[in-house]
């Protein structure tokens, strides 16, 4: 650390600062207008000298009239949000207390307590009870408390003295019709129809429960907050867009002083151009109207955005008005007391490392302690805010390979390790950290005594002998594949073995490095070749490894050959695993340098056949079809898809072969003559329904053997592929394709339930083909495959099976029941909330809902910059390796379900359900949904 300087930050790198010097510090934090939409200043066009404050202005001038607006508190979280409940939830009200009184009428009855009479009410731990014992949709008691909560915020139930939010305790509350005095008890017509509705009711609360138990934390003061609510609003924090660019730290400071605030009508004003900045806002529910004197609405901001925050940032006046644009908006407000602590917080915990007045590595200060409350805050730990990649390398060096920090029980959350090395390929290549770590190695000091030399120079051998150690355990296979790892590991055993005659410390090392080295297998001999070949069937490797009884592994390649829905062009299919009673095959994961035979097709339709390694370039692959059949200059490759959209692929696309969309082809022709590129027949899919085959297989074998195959593909994917994919794989010239396969049969499944639907031409059938479908869901959400349980559920979702309404009114309501069920469990609302917190509750093996993760990481992605101003912005790389950790996670358990009885046709329904035959033309299928039930007049 020689000529480095150690600072207080007066600047920081991840929060922004009122001084000019540091405003380029502020790009990426300030949501801009142009992209988040966030603060009046970001955009050129609106200035904080744009004029007064709005005067009164008809609308036809695009302005409005100022207005005084209600409080911003909203009270307890007893207090309605709202005068009057909405609809919904007054309709759901009436069917629970019908039901109620139809089914326990004792629920709802006079009461006293302290000498006092409180009438017509219910406990509300009875309230629970009754919840939980109407449907196997409300599992916790917490769920339950969640749906009554949602009743009572619109005040539908109250508590009798208005005291308390709902509690699952010896508390009395009644309805709104029993507390007004306009109760009165239900018909029986009333009490037949409430309990025919009862299901959809509590779905609907369900759905809307956990979203009113986040409004009633939110609505404590700060101080009444417990440990436990803290981390649920911080969990919350995580996925809100204003807020992507913040440490995790700055997000648990917000967690604590975060308030509620809503507004019933469209129209009010949250402040007005020229008022003081007291509050930072962002929108929780709803929308706003950004107004400027003169310019009428400039911009509208959804939930996620965020405005106020220049104005404390600077301490000047707001720079626009803020006006509600729908009812009942809500929002989480930071007053600025509030906010400027955490800045000085923030700022007082950030340290600059510098050398030759740059700054190389920001750092963040926290207590290594884990109760926030403790006195004791004599141990601190520094994470990694940003650096340059080699400071960052010396200072995990030099902090986090020593042992004793890993002993260490205050700092068993510390990931810079793992995040370092599962990121590295971001700012820090292989052909890059590996010279670096070399020169570690060798690494001097010319000046001291000699024994604090020969001390300083074992000390960094030996660091480096166990991050390499720790680099192979993280990383697994894609370190032991790597040639420029490999080449790295010769020269660094070569190093050691020399230095062992001076260092016989380092003999033990060396020992561990051999064995390393012994593990990396040797370069390929003879490569698995992926074949497409005939439009009848693919020809297709399975390549494994088979344990014999002493124990060994001995690798297993046969070629079998299967029938497949077409010749797909490059698409990489496999086969059934091989299974007996003693042995079984396991998948091979695609490599690089693996061949593919493919078709490149012409706009005649004729084909051409290639060989070539699947990281083939799409230049690679013009190249090799040009000198095979000698074609002129000025081609490109394209993919047709079944729809007739052509996707031009630039000449840097590797593995273009399995990123092909499902019933994508390759065509190759000069660039001028792309128009002429048309779909060939066999895209269009099949014609006939299989309705009749999946009526006799198992619903429990086919969702099982379905997961068999899922579990193969996931297993398949290395944690890097995510990152090439996010990032851009041509950036890395490395291959996405287990990935791509795994992503594309989320898709084959969610179209093969389409497909099989709106090829079923008899109502009847199709309302066998649904019941099925839920059954195969299910099952699937029972062996925690969420992956093709999302895929199947979004099946019966897409608008061509959605609308087909004589098909779903003829389902019977048992199975309506649990389709609603499975909806509430992916609604989308508050960043797939409900289906989170269904996932932290389940234990490995899991099949998580891939595209959500691809979803999260993308929004990492484009929401932060990865570097600042040449700095690696490395709390970007926490939040990337936080979602590969989720798929480690999931992963890290064999599957070990048991499997259904046997059935007879078990080799059947494993050939069927992978090789599934789809219509992915979204036009195509919505004509034959709309020929089997024709729009009504």
């Amino acid at each position: 650390m020689a000529g480095i300087v150690c600072y207080q930050s007066s600047d920081l790198l991840c929060f922004v600062f009122p001084c000019q010097k540091n405003r380029q510090y502020m790009e990426g934090i300030i949501t801009p207008l142009t992209s988040g939409l966030g603060d009046m200043e970001a955009n050129p066009w609106i200035r904080a000298d744009a004029g007064p404050p709005p005067a009164m202005m008809s609308p036809s001038q695009g302005s409005v009239a100022p207005q005084h607006h209600e409080s911003p508190e909203t009270g307890s979280p007893a207090t309605p949000l709202m005068p009057t409940p909405s609809e919904k939830l007054a309709h759901a009200g009436r069917v629970v207390r019908t039901v109620i009184l139809a089914k326990v009428p004792q629920m709802v009855r006079d009461r006293k307590y302290h000498l006092r009479t409180y009438r017509r009410c219910m406990v509300g731990s009875e309230m629970v009870d009754w919840l939980m014992d109407q449907s196997a949709l409300v599992h916790t008691r917490m769920q339950a408390v969640g749906m009554w909560q949602a009743l009572l915020e619109e005040g539908v139930i109250s508590h009798v003295c208005q005291e308390h939010q709902f509690k699952d305790k010896y508390l009395f509350y009644r309805f709104r019709d029993d507390d007004t005095g306009m109760g009165s008890m239900p018909s029986t017509a009333e009490k037949k129809e409430c309990e025919e509705e009862l299901q959809d009711t509590l779905v609907m609360l369900s759905q809307i429960g956990p979203d009113a138990m986040m409004r009633m934390i939110l609505r404590k003061l700060p101080h009444e907050r417990s440990v436990d609510e803290l981390e649920i609003i911080y969990e919350e924090l995580l996925h809100i867009k204003a807020l992507t660019h913040l440490s995790n730290t700055v997000k648990r400071e917000l967690a604590s002083v975060l308030k509620f605030e809503s507004h019933a009508r469209a129209g009010t004003i949250l402040f007005n151009q020229g008022d003081e900045g007291t509050s930072w806002y962002i929108i929780l529910k709803g929308s706003v109207n950004v107004v400027i004197y003169g310019k009428g609405v400039v911009c509208t901001l959804h939930e996620g955005d965020d405005f106020g925050k220049l104005a404390l940032v600077n301490d000047a006046p707001r720079a626009a008005s803020i006006v509600l644009r729908e009812d009942n908006c809500q929002f989480l407000r930071v007053d600025k007391d509030d906010f400027n602590r955490i800045l000085r917080d923030v700022e007082a915990n950030t340290v600059r490392l510098k050398e030759h007045g740059q700054d190389v590595l920001v750092l963040e200060k926290i207590p290594a302690n884990n109760h926030i409350d403790s006195d004791e805050h004599t141990h601190f730990r520094y994470s990694v805010m940003a650096g340059t990649p080699e400071k960052m390398l010396e200072h995990l060096l030099e902090t986090r390979v020593d042992s004793r920090w890993n002993d260490e029980p205050t700092v068993t959350a510390d990931t810079f390790m793992e995040d370092f090395l599962l990121t590295h390929s971001v700012f820090m290549p292989c052909n890059q950290l590996c010279p670096a770590l070399m020169a570690y190695y060798h690494a001097e000091v010319r000046t001291g005594p000699d024994q604090e030399l020969v001390d300083y120079a074992l000390a960094n051998k030996k660091r480096v002998l166990h991050m390499v150690q720790q680099w192979s355990r993280i990383v697994g296979d894609a370190f032991i594949e790597s040639k420029t790892i490999k080449a790295f590991l010769e020269e660094l055993c070569l190093a050691v073995s020399e230095d062992c005659q001076t260092w016989p410390e380092l003999k033990e090392d060396l020992a561990a490095l051999e064995k390393l080295m012994s593990s990396m297998p040797e370069p390929d001999g003879d490569l698995p070749v992926f074949l497409s070949l005939t439009p009848s069937s693919i020809l297709v490797p399975t390549i494994g490894w088979r344990d014999n009884s002493n124990g060994d592994a001995k690798p297993v390649s046969t070629l079998r050959k299967v029938r497949s829905r077409a010749s797909i062009s490059g698409t990489l299919r496999r086969l059934p695993k091989e299974l007996s009673e003693e042995k079984q095959t396991r998948r091979r994961r695609i490599k690089p340098s693996d061949e593919n035979i493919f078709k490149v097709y012409f706009a005649d339709h004729t084909y051409s056949t290639l060989r070539l390694a699947i990281s083939a370039s799409a230049e690679e692959t013009v190249q090799s079809t040009a000198e095979k059949l000698c074609l002129g200059e000025d081609l490109v490759l394209c993919e047709v898809k079944s729809t007739g959209e052509r996707v031009v692929l630039k000449e840097s696309d590797v593995s273009v072969t399995t990123g092909l969309s499902l019933n994508g082809r390759l065509f190759i022709a000069p660039r001028e003559h792309l128009d002429s590129l048309t779909p060939l027949p066999e895209q269009e899919g099949p014609k006939q329904s299989t309705c009749a085959t999946i009526e006799l297989m198992s619903s429990r074998e086919m969702a099982y053997q379905m997961t068999l195959y899922d579990w193969e593909l996931f297993n398949c994917v290395h944690e890097n592929e995510l990152i090439y994919h996010i990032f851009g794989r041509h950036k890395f010239g490395k291959i996405t394709s287990n990935l791509d396969l795994l992503l594309r049969r989320f898709n084959e499944v969610q179209f093969w339930v389409v497909t099989e639907m709106c090829l079923t031409p008899q109502v009847g059938k199709r309302v066998q083909l649904l019941r099925k479908f839920i059954k195969i869901a299910a099952y699937c959400k029972e062996y925690q495959n969420l992956n093709a349980f999302f895929a199947i559920i979004m099946g019966l979702g897409n608008i061509a099976v959605s609308r087909l309404s004589q098909t779903w009114e003829r389902l019977p309501n048992k199975f309506k029941r649990m389709f609603a069920e499975f909806e509430s469990f992916m609604d989308p609302s508050r960043n797939h909330r409900v289906y989170r917190l269904a996932m932290s509750k389940l234990q490995p093996p899991i099949i998580p809902f891939i595209p959500l993760l691809m979803k999260d990481m993308t929004f990492t992605h484009e929401g932060n910059k990865t570097y600042y101003d040449g700095l690696v912005n490395f709390e970007k790389m926490h939040m990337i390796s936080s979602t590969i950790r989720t798929i480690r996670q999931c992963g890290s358990e064999p599957f070990n379900f048991d499997p259904p009885p046997v059935v007879k046709n078990i080799q059947e329904v494993r050939n069927y359900v992978r090789s599934l035959n789809v219509i992915d033309n979204q036009r195509t299928l919505t004509q034959l949904s709309h020929k089997l039930e024709p729009r009504r007049s």
